[in-house]
């Protein structure tokens, strides 16, 4: 029986996630479009020198795509740049491919998350802006910390940041709570250092439930010393099934060699 021919796609909004050589001349895109999710495209002859496309398919810049086919990799017909920001560079372009990373490894293929995909904008464009060097590392954290969250409640994996686990009861502000893959939030002994109060875990669940979260998520996760980061990280890794992504373990190793080289001039 013949299969309904998929329409051409036109004008939409969209990130290269990643890229990889298909042959001499070509490349194949992972892209995240906003109204049909992760997309794989080939791109002919974009590596040619007289391409049209070959200065405007970067990760990290806002794009409008149009591409063809029924097959599951389709054909890139278009690609414009959309403006707005320039591409991060430093830290902050290690923190945006962490964010690719995440979202190769979470989402399927043709998946469409809208949402989502404005919030990975939201984030890119904070990625993007100019920050005092004091701040950049404790900006950056921030915002991977509110993409992570989003990404883990839009791909319906983040337990319930308002009620504990094990009673099904709402928190009390001022236990100490760890998130747990399985579990969801429970109460943590009193020797836990990674645990968050039940105040700090509402926090976060109410902002989650704003129509706009983005932002007060990243106001919320500037003053955490790591706890945050670490319990989310172990959601990423149980959901992913990946035990070390490696875009995050470059950027810790590349930080860790600026601090020694710091230290030693």
């Amino acid at each position: 029986m013949a299969t309904a021919k998929l329409p051409r796609v036109q004008d939409e909004p969209a990130f290269v996630l990643h890229r990889h050589d298909w042959s001499e001349a070509s490349l194949i895109l992972e892209v995240f479009s906003r109204h049909h999710g992760r997309v794989a495209l080939v791109a002919k002859g974009v590596k040619r020198p007289s391409s049209q496309f070959r200065p405007v398919l970067l990760p990290l810049q806002p794009l409008r795509l149009g591409w063809g086919g029924d097959a599951e990799v389709r054909t890139l017909k278009s690609a414009h740049w959309q403006g707005g920001h320039v591409m991060p560079s430093g830290d902050a372009l290690l923190a945006g491919c962490y964010l690719n990373e995440l979202v190769l490894k979470l989402l399927a293929r043709d998946d469409p998350h809208p949402r989502l995909f404005d919030h990975y904008a939201e984030a890119v464009a904070a990625l993007a802006a100019p920050v005092q060097a004091s701040e950049g590392l404790a900006a950056q954290a921030a915002v991977l910390r509110a993409f992570e969250l989003l990404l883990l409640r839009d791909t319906g994996v983040l337990p319930d940041l308002g009620c504990d686990g094990s009673r099904l009861q709402p928190l009390e502000p001022d236990v100490a709570y760890r998130l747990t893959p399985e579990g969801g939030l429970l109460p943590a002994p009193h020797a836990d250092s990674v645990a968050c109060t039940g105040r700090d875990w509402l926090a976060l669940h109410a902002a989650l439930a704003l129509d706009a979260p983005f932002e007060p998520l990243v106001r919320l996760a500037r003053p955490d010393g790591g706890a945050l980061r670490q319990q989310l990280r172990a959601l990423l890794h149980y959901h992913s099934g990946v035990r070390v992504f490696q875009t995050r373990q470059f950027m810790v190793d590349v930080q860790g060699l600026g601090r020694a080289q710091s230290a030693a001039a």
